[in-house]
């Protein structure tokens, strides 16, 4: 039977994986590999018999195959080409001969890779100190800063305050007095306005006294004339009575006597006299009460009006005054006002500046922690690619000690018969080749940004000790993702039945009125199946193979914004 050998074939399970040439730089270095491949090998078992031996393929994953060749057997029994012997040994030692370069390639880029890792590893403790370095130091200097700015500024919006509150207590009291002076000459001016009323009723009354004076005068003038009348009248009736006796010159003796008309005349000249002054004196006397009466009246209202008038003549000097010191202290209140609205612009320019700051800072902050977040990605595929390595180095390591042992065997013992290789799979080998690599899980602590490595199918608890008054709420993220929370023990995140999926990057940020708080690390998840890794935990065999294991991660402690941190380790 023939056998045919291809160069194709004789390529390792790792660039079956990770594709490329072996040889890289730490340029070029930067693709991400899986750790997922799978490594299969094939061996091959010699057995007697009588038939003429055929070649099959040697191995398919990690031993160059040998190149076809037919060899016939004339004859019977145990008859043996050492010449073929011989040009196997040398296929042999040159496959050893590649495999020991291959290796030293695979060593190279392995160095490559740790040396890449290790400026990965400085390059993340450097943005992680400059992340701490701008957290810790100049945001609290900025908000001291602003805190001390705002005090001021806000002492000086109280002082103001008050400045302006004791003004308008002063304006308002004066406004009072203010109030109280007009009704006060309110009233003055309505007494005035009565003593007026009274004075033109008296004025009214003096001239009604003056007319009745004057008709009185009329009167006694009228009656004086009347009286000079009658006179004359009864001194003509004399005269010509008299006449009339002269001329008749009639003498008659009479017992009587005559009549005294004289006399009656001057009773009746006397009786209207004494009417007539006792009237005048009437009238006078009257006249004289009424003028003197309306002057006590007008002297009593001219000093009323004349008090009024100096009372309203200081009241109006108060007024003035008043006035001035109104318009002072409103000016006083509008230059005190507009500095008030100075400031408080001025001031709020000075918040919106130290916002953009703020906003700044933290932009940088989110920015940081971005470049922090994708740093800890790169390195956890740096790790799975580390992890893929590792596994791929011990396959190899075991391919190779097998590949001794096998090449140790005496040749004469190997070819003492007639060959006939037959292919087995990795399951009908059982352990031939593979040895089972036990990796213990137990609990884990790490300190903030490093990372674990937890196999899948397990149970993770991940732990975090928060010390904070008052106590802090706690937000979980992985990626930057916020995950949702169920009744778990305070500070605890459970993962259940972990999967690769849940690998990543989880982050606790704990926060109260104070501020807040952050602690994280990276969590890398290997699947045990691709690596054909058998996991044991220091649990009791009484669990049985299948029984979930229960892996611990404890984060760092968080303390409270005030600047508590105690670490504690569970």
């Amino acid at each position: 039977m023939s056998q045919s050998y291809s160069s194709s074939q004789r390529v390792s399970s790792y660039r079956r994986t990770f594709g490329g040439s072996p040889v890289f730089s730490r340029a070029s270095f930067g693709g991400k590999g899986s750790s997922g491949s799978s490594v299969t090998s094939r061996v091959y078992q010699v057995s007697r018999t009588s038939a003429v031996p055929s070649v099959s393929t040697f191995r398919t994953t990690r031993v160059t195959p040998l190149r076809s060749y037919q060899s016939a057997y004339q004859g019977a029994g145990e008859l043996l080409d050492f010449s073929l012997a011989d040009a196997m040994n040398q296929e042999f030692l040159q496959t050893r001969t590649n495999e020991k370069v291959e290796l030293q390639e695979l060593n190279d880029r392995f160095a490559n890779y740790i040396e890449k890792v290790r400026f990965l590893e400085q390059q993340n403790a450097l943005m992680v100190a400059e992340v701490n370095r701008l957290r810790g130091k100049e945001p609290t200097r900025v908000a001291e800063m602003y805190e001390e700015e705002l005090r001021e500024l806000r002492r000086q919006v109280d002082l103001l305050t008050n400045q302006r509150a004791r003004v308008e207590v002063e304006r308002d009291n004066l406004l009072d007095d203010l109030q109280k002076l007009k009704q006060k000459l309110q009233e003055e001016i309505q007494l005035k306005e009565e003593a007026e009323n009274n004075l033109a009723a008296f004025r009214a009354d003096v001239d009604a006294a003056t007319l009745a004076r004057i008709d009185l005068e009329r009167r006694i003038e009228s009656l004086q004339e009347e009286i000079a009348f009658l006179k004359k009248v009864h001194e003509e009736e004399i005269r010509e009575l008299q006449a009339q006796l002269q001329e008749q010159h009639i003498q008659v003796e009479m017992d009587i006597s005559k009549p005294d008309l004289t006399a009656a005349l001057r009773d009746i000249r006397a009786q209207y006299e004494s009417i007539a002054a006792k009237n005048i004196a009437e009238a006078e006397e009257w006249y004289k009460s009424k003028v003197s009466d309306l002057t006590q009246a007008a002297n009593k209202n001219n000093d009323a009006l004349r008090q009024a008038k100096q009372e309203m003549l200081e009241y109006r000097h108060q007024i003035q005054s008043y006035t001035c010191e109104i318009d002072a202290l409103k000016g006083t209140n509008d230059s005190l006002m507009r500095q008030m609205r100075e400031m408080e612009e001025r001031f709020a320019g000075e918040a919106g500046g130290y916002q953009d700051t703020i906003a700044r800072l933290e932009e940088e902050i989110r920015h940081l922690k971005d470049e922090m977040a994708r740093h800890l990605r790169e390195y956890q595929d740096l790790l799975n690619v580390k992890m893929a390595l590792d596994v791929e180095i011990a396959t190899y390591r075991k391919l190779l000690e097998g590949e001794e042992n096998r090449i140790s065997i005496p040749m004469h013992q190997t070819f003492a018969s007639a060959l006939n290789f037959r292919e087995t799979s990795p399951e009908q080998r059982g352990s031939e080749v593979h040895t089972k690599k036990t990796v213990m899980i137990k609990t884990i602590e790490t300190r903030d940004g490093e990372n674990a490595a937890i196999g899948t199918g397990c149970d993770i608890r991940l732990r975090v000790v928060v010390v904070g008054n008052p106590r802090p709420s706690l937000r979980w993220y992985r990626n930057e993702e916020q995950l949702a929370q169920g009744g778990e023990e305070y500070g605890t995140l459970w993962i259940r039945d972990s999967k690769k999926e849940d690998a990543g990057v989880y982050t606790c940020v704990a926060e109260n009125e104070q501020g807040e708080a952050m602690t994280s690390a990276v969590l890398a998840i290997i699947d045990m199946e691709d690596t054909n890794t058998v996991l044991s935990t220091p649990t009791p065999a009484a669990h049985g193979q299948n029984s979930r294991r229960i892996t611990a991660i404890a984060l760092p402690g968080i303390g409270d914004a005030l600047g508590e941190l105690e670490r504690q380790w569970g």
